[in-house]
């Protein structure tokens, strides 16, 4: 049996394609070649167009099925994988009303801000784990505000994996998962919020049915099995929030485990079997993937918008000619502190570890004589990679103290200097797998079609492809580095 999973990026889509048996993958491939763009017609604004993830998905599923690597007709369930927090509206005939207001948005925060006051701290915190902040609930109160004439055109409210599913199926679905982390969820009633909604002003009639992360969420439509050449009985039997499926694909499924990423973003993902928030509203709790109300596994999530992009913001402006392997041999000829070169990453909307302040991106103590290219690419990698330690440290004030650290093997983790500083400057151990989110989305359509009996039994055959350990010779300078890098810090 084969597993597709599709994998609704920012930049990009990536579909893979499973082995179920060998838990191996056979095939992947991403479309487009470029990276998709982030449009911002505002200061803060951060928008995509859904139907471009829909067209992008089925050429990612052609190509694939193009290179001969393996049978179409042998796929048997499809799973979902999709950027976090981005609105997408729909009308009665499932018609996208404006583009997604995504994840690194920033218009909205003052709404949410408003609804925490009028819901009271408490509330948010025991019922919600969050405050409203600027996901999207707060989102779909702009678009209220603001767009009054497609409000009230609305009939559907979904994030971005649901729009696909339904693409491919015709159904329209939601979970726990999916409505925790448009802070919807109220944890304490087992329930969407019904406090919530009525402080917004939302009808429980513009969210889908709720079922489980692992169930059956549609049949592929015919002409759709038709045109992406795979049989009739198809059906998408998962979804999830990338960061939540990027935690199953790395088989962080219990309390104690961690997950990192740093992609677009960067991430540090811990589970607890405890209703976990954080007083200053830093890092958020959802609902994990295998969530379940009488076993509970929330996942307590670290973002960070501006980390990998920052790294694609220095490729695309100053070293467009020079692949991203290219860039890390051009940091790795630079000393540890890049000599006092200190770059904060924070350039991609509003950040939540600032109380959803927006920060910018700078580069401080810039020395025209001292540092040149590779200090610059250095400094960058060395930026980001500090910004997740220092998330490291906000997870542990909320208690999740990882002891090892569990990431892919891709985006800024290829890059010896990135994955070398976040070691040294936590002094944890970390392992790099073989797998991604697309990778994890099939495994997780495994479970939802019944081929594996639990998520534990579909990930029991990942593979560690490097373990990086902190490096003895090393770690004086680099903590010293981050220690100065901390100080540029905003109050």
């Amino acid at each position: 049996m084969l597993l597709c999973g599709i994998d609704v990026g920012t930049s990009s889509i990536k579909v893979s394609i499973v082995d179920a048996a060998k838990q191996t993958v056979l095939f992947s491939c991403s479309f487009p070649e470029t990276e998709n763009e982030i449009f911002s017609p505002e200061p803060g604004f951060a928008e995509q167009d859904p139907a471009h993830w829909w067209y992008c998905t089925q050429q990612a599923i052609l190509k694939g099925n193009s290179s001969g690597k393996y049978n179409p007709l042998n796929v048997h369930a499809i799973g979902i994988s999709y950027q976090m927090h981005g609105l997408v509206v729909l009308d009665e005939q499932m018609e996208v009303l404006r583009p997604s207001i995504i994840w690194c948005d920033s218009r909205a925060g003052y709404l949410g801000d408003k609804a925490a006051q009028a819901l009271g701290e408490a509330y948010c915190q025991n019922h919600l784990l969050n405050s409203p902040g600027n996901f999207t609930a707060a989102k779909l109160a702009w678009v209220k505000e603001n767009q009054p004439e497609v409000f009230n055109k609305i009939k559907h409210v979904v994030l971005p994996g649901d729009y696909i599913a339904a693409k491919l199926t015709g159904t329209l679905t939601c979970t726990p998962s999916s409505l925790s982390e448009g802070i919807f969820w109220d944890f304490k009633e087992n329930k969407i919020s019904s406090e919530l909604l009525a402080h917004f002003g939302y009808s429980t009639d513009l969210f889908p049915t709720i079922q489980a992360v692992f169930s059956e969420h549609g049949q592929i439509l015919p002409e759709i099995a038709e045109n992406l050449g795979f049989n009739s009985f198809v059906k998408v039997t998962y979804k999830a929030g990338d960061q939540p499926n990027n935690a199953l694909s790395l088989g962080v499924l219990e309390p104690g485990e961690i997950a990192t990423t740093a992609g677009t973003s960067g991430v540090v993902y811990g589970v607890s079997d405890e209703l976990k928030f954080d007083q200053g509203n830093r890092v958020n709790s959802f609902a994990h993937v295998n969530y379940q109300e009488e076993l509970r596994r929330i996942g307590v999530l670290m973002c960070i918008n501006g980390t990998g992009i920052m790294n694609r913001w220095l490729k695309q402006n100053f070293f467009d000619s020079s692949s991203y392997q290219q860039m890390n041999e051009i940091a790795s000829k630079a000393a540890i502190g890049s000599k006092g070169l200190i770059v904060m990453p924070f350039g991609n909307g509003a950040e939540r570890i600032f109380q959803n302040r927006v920060i910018g991106a700078s580069f401080q103590q810039l020395d025209l004589n001292r540092h040149q290219q590779a200090e610059i690419c250095r400094s960058v990698q060395e930026g980001i990679a500090f910004s997740l330690v220092y998330g490291i440290e906000l997870l542990d004030s909320v208690g999740i103290s990882p002891q090892r650290l569990k990431a892919g093997l891709a985006n800024m983790y290829l890059s010896p200097v990135f994955s070398q500083s976040v070691v040294n400057a936590a002094q944890i151990s970390l392992d790099l797998m073989e797998s991604d989110g697309a990778m994890g989305a099939a495994l997780g359509a495994g479970i939802g079609i019944g081929y594996y009996n639990s998520p534990t039994e579909a990930v029991s055959q990942l593979k560690i492809k490097k373990t990086i350990e902190p490096d003895s010779k090393q770690i004086d300078a680099t903590t010293e580095s981050y220690s100065h890098w901390k100080t540029f810090l905003p109050a």
